[in-house]
């Protein structure tokens, strides 16, 4: 049988500095959606990578007085490392500079230049480098960039332009489709802009800049962002005639932030009808990560150093109270205290403890083998698994896993009430053997917000499950746990 296939996108980085928790999350939540259709057995392909052919990446290597190449270079190897650091499951990691990269975007511009919907014009506008956007007056805040705060340059040049607003009846059909952007509000807030602006023609080129993509037939012009950067994610799969295009393409989820979505939900889908390209079936939009109320951002400096996050409270704890504490697809606040509080009340308490309890009394009266059982369903009843599938197919990751949150207390409590340390040892074997599936399911259920966590407890109850379909109850005929390390250590 052929499997489904998913393929899921999240933005490229610029490499001007290192990344921020803003990066993280991105990756993070992104990655908890591709591990859950792994689970599913779908065919998943992730991709995530950095923008290095941007004009700010020019202005910050300037800044430091280092060569554009080793400069980006070194920044691009910041982002790959923190995939890594953050245990990121990623198919392909695209960089701007790779010469198939290269290929498609100039073969992109090539061919809408040879349809006439690219011409030769003047540009003239507000332009802010940080967004690598143009303005018009009304959406200015005080005169600066609504975005960065900062004063605008005022540019005037020669440009590649492309039909943009000859394909404002196809974007407008397309925004029809309410699962084309998600969640709702960021679709109507599309809609109503362009009913009210309409879609002007748009600046694909800029004149006389050392670095960046040639337009093919015209060596003074550099290919600008909306076919350069935007083309990663076929680039990435090796259009036109690479077979993870035809296998991949149109992509399920472009996952990008609210900042961004005009660029992948108006301009990328234009771009793709004009190339004769299917359009992607959803762009995801999530909110951003705030510190009192202000976006972490490079450009304000307005950061949080991810990896010295992981470093302090672990990487698992950084996964789970980023999806917990954060509304998914919400502005959210980041305070470590917060994170403290969730290490120690929910990882450290709940999980944690009960895998320990469940652990040391199948040791001590048991020598850790407990034998299939019938299974209690007043434990089992508690764990709604239909539930669980319907709020993750729905993008709804923080309630999916507060659901799943909501069993492992049941679990906890199912202990307490039975109080299972003293009954007889004839009658603890039901509960420890529903207690230990419980746990098997509910670290198949973690796995994509958790990986780490996960695996380590199908160490110490010394099984593995790794599909949905596994989350029966019964499934297991026998245990032979061995206790570890705790999960979890609090911060005082």
């Amino acid at each position: 049988m052929v499997k489904k296939t998913f393929y899921i996108t999240t933005a490229i980085d610029y490499v001007n500095s290192s990344p921020h928790l803003g990066h993280a999350y991105e990756k993070i939540t992104a990655d908890v959606i591709a591990r859950y259709h792994r689970l599913l057995q779908e065919d998943v392909f992730f991709l995530t990578g950095v923008d290095e052919n941007a004009q700010k990446n020019v202005k910050a290597a300037k800044e430091k007085n280092i060569p554009v190449k080793q400069f980006v270079d070194t920044n691009s190897k910041k982002f790959l490392d923190l995939c890594k650091q953050l245990n990121i499951s990623n198919d392909y990691f695209i960089r701007t500079t790779e010469s198939k990269h290269i290929k498609t975007a100039q073969l992109i511009f090539k061919k809408l230049y040879d349809k006439k919907d690219i011409y030769l014009s003047q540009y003239e506008g507000l332009y802010c480098i940080s967004c690598e956007a143009f303005y018009l007056e009304k959406d200015l805040v005080e005169g600066k960039c609504p975005i960065h705060k900062k004063e605008l340059e005022y540019l005037k040049e020669e440009s590649y332009f492309f039909k943009l607003g000859k394909y404002e009846k196809d974007i407008l059909k397309l925004l029809e489709d309410k699962e084309f952007v998600i969640p709702d509000n960021k679709r109507r807030e599309l809609i109503n802009r362009i009913k009210k602006d309409g879609l002007k023609d748009l600046s694909v080129s800029r004149k006389a800049l050392e670095w960046g993509i040639d337009v093919p037939f015209d060596k003074n012009q550099k290919i600008y962002v909306w076919i350069d950067a935007l083309s990663n994610y076929i680039s990435a799969l090796d259009y036109p005639n690479g077979k993870n295009f035809k296998k991949y393409w149109p992509a399920n989820i472009h996952y990008i932030g609210k900042d961004i979505h005009w660029f992948h939900a108006v301009i990328w889908p234009a771009i793709l009808i004009a190339a004769d390209i299917k359009v992607p079936k959803t762009i995801l939009v999530h909110g951003f990560i705030n510190i009192k109320g202000e976006k972490l951002s490079k450009t304000t400096g307005n950061i949080v150093d991810p990896l010295k996050l992981i470093n302090d409270y672990g990487l698992d704890s950084l996964r789970y109270f980023l999806i917990r504490e954060i509304q998914f697809l919400e502005d959210g606040d980041f305070s470590e205290e917060a994170l403290k509080d969730r290490l120690n009340n929910e990882l450290a308490n709940d999980l944690g403890n009960l895998l320990s309890r469940v652990l040391t009394i199948c040791e001590k009266n048991f020598n850790g083998k407990i034998k299939k059982s019938v299974v209690d369903k007043k434990l089992s009843n508690n764990l709604n698994l239909d539930k669980i599938k319907t709020l993750m197919d729905n993008y709804k990751l923080t309630e999916a896993l507060n659901e799943i949150w909501s069993f492992i207390k049941s679990c906890n409590k199912h202990i307490n009430d039975e109080r299972l340390w003293e009954i007889e040892k004839s009658k603890q074997v039901k509960h420890l053997y529903s207690l230990l599936e419980s746990l098997r399911i509910s670290a198949l259920l973690l796995s994509p917000f958790i990986p780490e966590t996960s695996e380590n407890i199908f160490t110490q109850l010394n099984v593995k499950s790794s599909l949905i379909k596994e989350v029966k109850f019964g499934l297991i005929k026998s245990y032979n746990v061995k206790k570890g390390e705790v999960l979890f250590t609090k911060i005082k």
